[in-house]
């Protein structure tokens, strides 16, 4: 009976020690083994109707900034261009492209990031077609869509041999590209 008390009396004494550490460094045993715990959310990896990664077109200068997820790459003329602060990032060119007047004017997707429809950077030129029937190309070498639920803003596409090397969210009345 004696064992019995005195490994009840050291449990109880174990738990309330337990508990006031806790309470003395803020429950941050708790905090860090709950961190460790929770995954951490991977960047959205679909392009439009509206937006990618939080930024949506039309967000003026001052909102995108405000949602802390874009950093100025470089400034000129009319528009300045950014790049998401944490990757993926584009490969050739800046993420987005800000114009003064119009707020986010083009929205450029990093490889592994897909349209709705499925299309994404390696997609061929029939995946393309047959995704966005009225796919039609234009003086500057790009491919543009429609977006689907959104009638002010098209997909623009480069394609290089056959394949999509590019592909961006475009304001239909920007002033930042062709």
């Amino acid at each position: 009976m004696k064992h019995t008390v005195v490994r009840r009396l050291g449990r109880t004494v174990l738990a309330a020690a337990l508990a006031g550490g806790m309470l003395l460094t803020g429950g941050a045993a708790a905090a860090v083994a709950e961190s460790a715990a929770a995954p951490v959310p991977a960047p959205e990896r679909k392009l439009g109707p509206f937006g990618y990664r939080g930024v949506k077109l039309e967000m003026s200068l001052r909102e995108a900034r405000e949602t802390g997820k874009i950093v100025r790459t470089a400034r000129s003329g009319r528009c300045s261009e950014w790049n998401f602060r944490t990757g993926p990032n584009r490969r050739n060119g800046p993420d987005l492209f800000i114009s003064r007047r119009h707020g986010v004017a083009a929205i450029f997707a990093a490889e592994g990031t897909e349209t709705r429809r499925g299309i994404e950077i390696g997609s061929t030129r029939r995946q393309l077609e047959r995704a966005y029937p009225d796919l039609e190309r234009v003086a500057s070498g790009y491919f543009i869509a429609s977006v689907p639920r959104n009638p002010e803003a098209h997909f623009a596409f480069l394609l290089s041999g056959g394949e999509v090397r590019q592909m961006a969210l475009v304001l239909n009345r920007q002033d930042c590209g062709n």
